[in-house]
């Protein structure tokens, strides 16, 4: 799992940023998807800072599952192996 902290102030942008990156960094190009079609990144942050330490938003972007929270994004790896 892939974890990156939060830094700065907290804000949408900054949330945006670290989601992107975290997109940026399984491989997915910035060009590939709207991430304002998944999700709505202020009532994402307005959910997160008025939520409890063990809050957590999970979404799919391009096929690549994220875990959100106030405290960082994480990449979700399945544990299922194909066969």
């Amino acid at each position: 799992m892939d974890r990156s902290q939060r830094t700065g102030n907290g804000s949408s942008t900054d949330l945006v940023v670290e989601i992107i990156e975290t997109l940026e960094v399984c491989g997915l190009d910035r060009d590939d998807y709207q991430l304002y079609d998944t999700v709505d990144p202020e009532a994402l942050e307005q959910l997160l800072a008025s939520s409890t330490d063990d809050t957590e938003v999970r979404l799919t972007v391009e096929g690549i599952r994220i875990a959100v929270t106030p405290d960082c994004v994480d990449v979700l790896i399945d544990d299922r192996t194909e066969i």
